[in-house]
């Protein structure tokens, strides 16, 4: 006889979680500064202090104690920056709980969904996608990316010139080009790392809303990453809206992320 199918669900829930943990892991470890220090990798961008990108997250497996922790601390305040974590707990359960021990709390837990070759469904061709070819598109995208997401960041040249790093460095940029030019709406996907890749940031301008952009952009940046070798393109969504246009073009369930912090 077979194993009982919820020990099957449970190791495949567990496989997808060590797999979004080993990319969030190879991730921070392309960016400028990194920090490896007691099971945890620590991703640093100068020029921010903004703990929604300079943060860290363990090795799938970690098992840090005290000191572990509070070297970790220390590495984040030595650098002016707050100490901040995303991970998803089943590829390190002994982390969240050493974490609580040193103070940290949880700020969010984020359900994320997973496409593959075999669930990718996309849309209709009825919008062209285009990706980005010129300073002004990448600027564009950038500035109806504030405008979607209400200007929780501000539009700028650095944002913009982030935009164009993560086409350039192998990921992808992909947008809705609004009736007499800017851009109606966006999404970007991170370059592949252990064959998964990040899907983020996708936002419609409030104007454009209900005309199926996020599927269209959504469903090419998953066509392309898997196209270029990606076993499988994940995301976060933020309700149940935004699920239900993901699971349409094939996006399915796949586990949780935890974000947790320590304030000062």
């Amino acid at each position: 006889m077979g194993e009982p199918l919820h020990l099957v669900i449970r190791e495949v829930d567990i496989t997808v979680g060590i797999d979004v943990q080993s990319f969030a892991v190879a991730n921070l470890r392309r960016r400028p500064e990194v920090v490896e220090i007691g099971g945890f990798v620590l991703g640093v961008e100068p020029g921010t202090t903004s703990p929604y990108v300079n943060y860290a997250t363990p090795l799938p497996g970690a098992r840090p104690g005290g000191r572990d922790v509070a070297a970790l601390i220390g590495a984040f305040r030595e650098r002016g920056l707050k100490p901040r974590l995303e991970f998803a707990p089943d590829a390190a359960p002994a982390v969240e709980p050493a974490l609580r021990e040193a103070g940290f709390t949880v700020e969010a837990v984020h359900d994320y969904l997973v496409c593959t070759p075999a669930t990718l469904t996309p849309p209709p061709a009825v919008l062209p996608v285009e990706a980005p070819a010129t300073d002004e598109d990448y600027a564009a995208i950038d500035a109806a990316l504030s405008e979607a997401f209400g200007g929780e960041f501000a539009a700028s040249p650095e944002g913009a010139a982030r935009l164009r790093r993560t086409e350039e460095n192998g990921g992808a940029v992909r947008f809705v080009r609004a009736p007499g030019g800017g851009c109606a709406g966006a999404a970007m996907c991170s370059a592949p790392a252990v064959e998964t890749s990040e899907l983020a940031g996708v936002g419609t301008r409030p104007g454009f809303r209900g005309r199926g952009i996020a599927a269209a952009v959504t469903a090419t940046l998953a066509e392309t990453m898997l196209a270029r070798g990606a076993r499988s393109v994940w995301l976060e969504y933020g309700g149940e809206g935004s699920r239900r246009v993901y699971e349409r073009v094939g996006f399915r369930p796949g586990g949780t992320r935890l974000y947790m912090s320590l304030e000062a």
